[in-house]
């Protein structure tokens, strides 16, 4: 089977419309690292079914679909509340202020949880950020 993405079938962006992925914080995270060794998956778009939990982590490395990230800061957890797709480039939102923007998606713990990897400027963790559990994510 032929994937799209890593055949570079697609020329512009497919997604002409989409909702916004919201969810809530379940587990705040510190912590950061040097030489995590992410491995981003090429593919630029992710499914995520509602009630899932998924983990966000943040770079300060501007980083795409295929790349390695290695400089990360731990954000949380955090789950699903309705079905959606998302995308390298959207922006990430944590109880409306913006974190960045995704650069892409590691499988290390599937089928447990994707790594959604968020390119930011200030590579700080969840708990430096004081966040805390039920906080709003916005995905979009």
């Amino acid at each position: 089977m032929v994937d799209p993405y890593k055949t570079g079938m697609f020329k512009t962006n497919p997604y002409a419309k989409k909702k916004p992925l919201k969810g809530s914080l379940v587990v705040v995270l510190d912590g950061t690292y040097e030489e995590r060794g992410l491995q981003l998956i090429p593919q630029p778009s992710r499914c995520l079914v509602a009630n899932e939990v998924h983990e966000l982590i943040l770079t300060d490395e501007n980083k795409k679909p295929g790349d390695t990230v290695n400089k990360i800061a731990y954000i949380g957890f955090f789950a699903v509340k309705e079905s959606t797709v998302i995308t390298v480039g959207d922006e990430v939102k944590i109880n409306g202020h913006l974190i960045g923007k995704i650069a892409g998606f590691d499988e290390t713990h599937m089928p447990n949880h994707y790594n959604i990897v968020i390119y930011g400027e200030e590579r700080v963790s969840g708990n430096q950020r004081n966040l805390n559990l039920d906080d709003e994510v916005i995905i979009g």
